[in-house]
């Protein structure tokens, strides 16, 4: 009865929607709304937010590259319990989960509770929030935008809003802790997060005096980005990140998408203001192989895999020298999930580890990465296969196209420098502040050496959890101060109070309190590198805005080899190399390992770069040479570990007629065969 009573006083004070003032704030300035819902959310922050812009032009903030501020309306509306916001208050928008007791996604994905698989936990939300969030739950709203501006106040300019779902779980989810609200369809999904968050975007300006004058502005350009971060707001940048992208899944192996919808896919996401996409996530669909989740999480969307795609991850033991993706587990389901209609009890007995996902990126993947290419693109690289992001890699170096970005550690290290060679960036998954600190020092020489920033990639309501209580070296002390002077007190929703050094990082108006404790153990050094992070991102963002394909000089030439594979069934001479298709070749006569391949231009020009898309009969070792009067010949590089697939080979800019490549072994008994062969000024 008391509880009943309690309930109607806050629905009755949520009918004032307009109130004067900012929660316990009394500060004023252009950084104070005007009005706001009543009762709400405190940001317990005083002080102006730094504008961000400096005399030369760049621009400093902190930057969080993958959130997912609408999970709550992904996987069917049941995996997040709590909306961002709501007309209603922060009493609608964060109301009891009540259907949410018994979860068996809780209790399974959450470790640190030390529940059992349908043990109940408090399921009150406003006002006192007893059990939730939590910085180990992965089913609870973690992002009510009050928590998101508090962010904001302590410096954080950027943050990429991820699009996300999971049209495997989305099913389970909905008779596990339906019925489901929504639908299952990733792109549906897309497209109403994508309007929420121009919806929430006019909430707040309307707090603010108007269209244009609140703290979260949507961005579509890196220029718009850095007069947002300039004028001392939060930029949100539109990405992607849904396992069957445009329909793309793949059903026994067979996929169920074309080219067609790929392409009608990118240009409405472009015509929605996405900047940036995963190809891949979670499960191998018609584009690409994933890398694999681990443990029990990597069960559940295993088992996601096979009820959506007909089946299981196929992960195989790596061979020397391949690049790992994460460890698989097999074994029993839990009886609760076996229970599920057409599910198996058992999941496939997996060989040894290293595990190594041998699907790439599909020939519709790749299609599907050029059009993002056309459409000036981020590309996220991770959630791809080891296999996926090194072919990727192949064709961005190919292009010299910089738009590549790993937003959460989900890409294996050995392709970082790849990266930061291209212009791309990258951050860190939003960990403990010993384990990010640690991490920071351990990758700092390479991106010193690139010239790149640093930053966070909390995955905030996604899958992965956030920060745990911190080491006793980390915590902190309230009230402290951010680096812009604005003064932080800890965080109060309802009658609830947090503090990091309890609970870590259990919502987003914690990060803050997050980055005072990373700077108390890295100093000014690793929040200098931090304040940075936007900046980095933005030049990134605008070289690839700005990105324009140079002419492949081979594509107007003459192409002659040495010798010529005679087939009865194809045309294999040398200018099949040159006429932009991969489903035609050159291919030399059989072992023959000094053979050659050559173009010829109408001129001398300039070239200082030559792609290779090999066959499989490809070369070992070969040199690059070029050639005014194609009788004097120079090396300008040399290959002398060749493992196939796209070549990509760089050398100082030198003016030549002709550019050969010119073999030296062979790979394989048969010849030297080529797919596509490019040259570039």
């Amino acid at each position: 009865m008391r509880r009943a009573l309690k309930a109607a006083v806050i629905a009755a004070l949520t009918t004032v929607v307009l109130a004067t003032g900012s929660g316990a704030s009394a500060e004023s300035g252009w950084w104070v709304p005007e009005s706001t819902p009543s009762p709400e959310s405190e940001v317990n922050a005083t002080g102006e937010p730094d504008r961000g812009a400096n005399p030369d032009g760049t621009v400093t903030g902190y930057i969080d590259a993958h959130t997912h501020m609408f999970m709550d309306l992904g996987m069917g509306g049941n995996a997040v319990c709590g909306s961002t916001w709501s007309e209603k208050g922060i009493a609608d928008a964060l109301k009891d989960c009540d259907r949410h007791q018994n979860s068996l996604l809780e209790n399974l994905t959450n470790s640190a509770a030390g529940r059992g698989p349908l043990d109940p936990h408090d399921t009150v939300g406003w006002p006192t929030f007893k059990d939730w969030p939590s910085y180990s739950s992965l089913t609870h709203q973690q992002m009510y935008y009050k928590w998101v501006e508090r962010a904001w106040r302590g410096g954080q300019r950027i943050m990429v809003n991820d699009m996300v779902s999971n049209p495997g779980l989305c099913p389970i989810l909905g008779v596990l802790a339906g019925p489901n609200k929504y639908s299952c369809d990733d792109m549906d999904t897309v497209r109403r997060q994508i309007k929420a968050t121009y919806d929430l975007e006019a909430f707040i300006d309307r707090q603010y005096g108007g269209p244009g004058r609140g703290w979260y502005r949507v961005v579509r350009t890196p220029q718009e980005a850095r007069q947002v971060v300039a004028d001392g707001k939060m930029a949100i940048v539109l990405g992607v990140e849904v396992s069957e992208p445009f329909g793309c899944k793949q059903v026994l192996g067979a996929p169920r998408c074309t080219k067609a919808d790929i392409d009608r896919g990118l240009d409405e996401m472009k015509s929605q203001g996405v900047t940036s996409m995963f190809l891949c996530h979670k499960f191998d669909n018609a584009l690409c192989g994933v890398r694999y989740d681990e443990e029990t999480t990597g069960l559940l969307v295993n088992l996601g895999q096979f009820i959506t795609t007909g089946t299981w991850w196929n992960p195989k033991t790596c061979r020397e020298g391949e690049v790992p993706d994460n460890t698989v587990i097999g074994g029993v389901l839990p009886s609760e999930l076996a229970s599920l209609p057409n599910v198996p009890a058992v999941l496939p007995v997996y060989p040894k580890g290293p595990h190594c996902n041998p699907r790439g990126l599909t020939a519709l993947g790749e299609y599907a990465l050029r059009g993002m290419i056309e459409r000036n693109m981020i590309v996220e690289l991770d959630h791809m296969s080891a296999k996926a992001a090194g072919r990727a890699l192949d064709i961005l170096e190919a292009e010299a196209y910089p738009g590549a970005v790993s937003s959460h550690d989900w890409m294996s290290d050995s392709y970082m420098e790849r990266l930061y060679a291209l212009g791309g960036f990258a951050t860190q998954y939003g960990h403990t502040a010993t384990e990010f600190v640690d991490q920071w020092r351990e990758t700092k020489p390479l991106r010193d050496k690139y010239g790149v920033a640093y930053g966070y990639g909390t995955d905030m309501n996604g899958f992965g959890g956030t920060a745990a209580p911190p080491a006793d070296a980390a915590k902190i002390s309230y009230p402290f101060t951010a680096r812009d002077g604005t003064v932080f007190d800890q965080q109060v929703t309802g009658e609830r109070t947090w503090d990091y050094n309890a609970e870590g990082v259990p919502h987003y108006g914690l990060v803050p309190d997050w980055i005072e404790s990373v700077k108390k153990l890295g100093g000014t050094a690793i929040d200098d590198d931090l304040a940075a992070g936007s900046e980095s991102y933005l030049r990134t963002w605008g070289a690839t805005a700005e990105f324009a394909p140079g002419a492949n000089l081979a594509r107007e030439s003459i192409a002659t080899a040495s010798s010529t594979e005679w087939n009865l069934l194809q045309n294999l001479k040398p200018g099949r190399a040159i006429d932009g298709k991969d489903s035609t070749r050159w291919a030399s006569k059989y072992g023959q390992d000094d053979a050659w391949f050559q173009v010829e231009f109408l001129s001398v020009r300039p070239v200082r770069k030559v792609t290779i898309e090999w066959e499989s009969a490809h070369a070992r070792q070969y040199r690059v040479q070029t050639s005014l009067d194609g009788r004097r010949w120079r090396d300008v590089a040399v290959v002398g570990a060749g493992n196939g697939g796209l070549d990509t080979v760089t050398f100082p800019a030198t003016s030549a007629r002709f550019v050969r490549m010119q073999g030296v072994e062979r790979a394989t008994r048969y010849g030297y065969s080529i797919k596509e062969f490019g040259a570039f000024s």
